[in-house]
């Protein structure tokens, strides 16, 4: 095991008294200190300093285990130190890792060539987040309505959804909460309930010029859009000159068993932009906007850019994950389904679980209180997740998991459960 030394917190936390007796702060205790002291406090982060990883597993400074069940939010798909990445990361490193996007590179047009392949969407613009291919995604809505008409700005998007944290992400995300401090957003935003094919339509207009939605929601709890509702949205963005676009950010490359999300609605239906990021580089920053032609037009040399995003290391790495998921896709589903089956096992001992909600290794766990105190517990055991919408619990395994690290997690979830439902 790795011993590992931090230098003393340059400033200690004022504290109300001195104490002389105190003792001396731990090393996990100095980085939270150094944290609290200096960094901005927009995180709500759980008392737990992380060390090293290796597989679904991840290290405290004291050698104490977790089994990661978030994996970075669903960035760390193939887990932690996976030796194919670490090989390519190492050698990439050595002969360059920057330049700009004024000069070509060999692996941004080798990524964007397998990403057509797999995906049918002809062009890709790579850039450093999936906050960041959504902007990208919605000037391109914008840029096609004004070619088309100076009116056709709307854009339609869904309640309880989530696009990111910029202005324009906020401005098409159907959550009050995240918006309201930031106003005002951007004008002619229109949302409409995920279920309700009606409402759609008669949001959907001659002034829209994109309907965006998520084919399953992450943060807004784990929640597949109806394929009515999928296939009502393409028909009316045929209809009225509008680009469909889907935020496949979390539910994206992997994640649901299928290259896509979207391609697992039967029938299938295609997007005219996709914007997508979490797992593709692995932790390395990366995230992408794929487009057919008809919305590539909108953005000619000079309108939109980036200064990091599409380098050498972040592409090349992203192309040995594509590698690497390949051969891991049927292992996606199938993990998928050994893990529905425990957790329905579960919901049937626990009356407090509403509802299991697999698809791929996206999975919520829907309570009927807030499952906050549950998540704690779980770390406390050496497992961790999060719960979002208060009440969802929710699991983003890497795609490496083990059917035995997935029993090893339905035994810690069921002696939380059984201690927190007797509580």
């Amino acid at each position: 095991m790795h011993t590992y030394k931090m230098t003393p917190v340059e400033t200690p936390v004022p504290a109300a008294q001195p104490d002389a007796a105190a003792q001396p702060l731990s090393f996990s205790e100095q980085v939270i200190a150094r944290e609290k002291q200096y960094v901005l406090q927009n995180y709500g982060r759980y008392p737990l300093v992380l060390a090293r990883g290796r597989g679904a597993w991840v290290y405290d400074p004291d050698g104490n285990r977790y089994l990661d069940l978030l994996s970075g939010i669903g960035v760390n798909a193939l887990g932690h130190a996976h030796p194919r990445l670490l090989r390519v990361l190492r050698e990439q490193a050595g002969l360059m890792i920057h330049i700009s996007n004024l000069y070509y590179h060999e692996y941004q047009g080798r990524l964007a060539e397998r990403l057509a392949r797999v995906s049918g969407l002809q062009r890709s613009f790579f850039c450093n987040s999936g906050t960041e291919a959504m902007e990208a995604a919605i000037k391109m809505a914008r840029a096609h309505g004004q070619a088309v008409h100076p009116d056709k700005y709307e854009l339609v998007a869904l309640e309880n959804s989530f696009h990111g944290r910029s202005i324009g992400a906020l401005s098409v995300t159907g959550q009050p909460k995240y918006q309201k401090p930031f106003g005002p957003l951007l004008p002619g935003v229109r949302f409409v309930p995920m279920h309700d094919v009606a409402a759609l339509e008669a949001a959907v207009n001659e002034r829209t010029a994109g309907i965006l939605m998520e084919p399953v929601q992450g943060e807004g709890g784990v929640y597949p859009v109806p394929p009515a509702m999928v296939r009502k949205a393409r028909e009316l963005a045929d209809r009225h000159d509008a680009l469909l676009i889907f935020d496949e950010i979390q539910c994206g490359v992997g994640r649901l068993g299928t290259w896509f999300a979207f391609q697992g609605i039967d029938p299938v239906v295609m997007p005219d932009v996709l914007a997508s990021a979490k797992p593709v580089g692995c932790g390395i920053p990366i995230g992408f906007v794929l487009c057919n032609e008809r919305a590539a037009r909108t953005i000619p040399a000079g309108m939109h850019g980036t200064t990091f995003g599409g380098g050498p290391l972040a592409t090349r790495v992203a192309l040995e994950f594509m590698d690497v998921l390949e051969e891991l896709l049927p292992q996606v589903r199938a993990r998928g389904d050994y893990f529905r089956h425990k957790l329905e096992t579960l919901k049937s001992r626990y009356s407090f679980i509403r509802d299991v909600r697999v698809h791929g290794l996206m999975i919520g766990v829907e309570l009927d209180r807030p499952g906050k105190d549950l998540v704690a517990g779980c770390m406390k055991e050496g497992l961790l997740i999060n719960c979002t919408h208060d009440v969802v619990l929710r699991l983003l395994p890497p795609y490496i998991i083990s059917e035995s690290e997935i029993d090893k997690a339905a035994r810690i979830l069921n002696r939380v459960f059984k201690r927190w439902g007797t509580a």
